[in-house]
């Protein structure tokens, strides 16, 4: 549980969140062997079928969690939301050309800058002003419910 609050503290600093995370990795490992062993030798079978379950299951979420934070759109879906966003303003500042108040221009960009940034934050929650610190803390938590 320590190593992997490591990780989440490390972050954005991805070569020593990486560190920490093939770490955390082999410390899986060597749970995993050590739990299988002693199912074999020491535990009765119903206590081995309650504990690797659990294990794997404690395994499988660590790589589904390490997983969402890697996987992102491909890079043409960002390019195609910038192109976009950039035609949507040429357009819509050739069509207020005419106008004489400058207002909705402002407010048109405006908006179209937030909405962009805000997809680009979103898809990058630890590096940006969005943030999910929370979900770090029932880790936290946890943590300190074990002690």
């Amino acid at each position: 549980m320590d190593s992997r609050l490591e990780v989440y503290r490390k972050l954005p600093d991805i070569e020593a969140a990486k560190t920490e995370l093939s770490r955390s990795a082999a410390m899986q490992s060597e749970i995993w062997s050590e739990a299988v062993a002693a199912s074999r030798a020491i535990f009765p079978q119903p206590a081995a079928m309650l504990l690797l379950p659990a294990l794997n299951q404690m395994i499988d979420i660590t790589t589904t969690r390490t997983m969402a934070g890697q996987n992102h759109p491909p890079s043409i879906i960002f390019i195609m939301l910038i192109f976009l966003a950039l035609l949507s303003a040429l357009l819509a500042g050739y069509g207020m050309a005419c106008s004489s108040s400058r207002i909705h221009m402002l407010v048109f960009a405006a908006i179209l800058s937030i909405t962009v940034y805000v997809i680009f934050d979103l898809e990058y929650p630890r590096l940006g002003l969005i943030q999910i610190d929370a979900a770090d803390q029932v880790l936290v938590e946890v943590r300190q419910g074990m002690k």
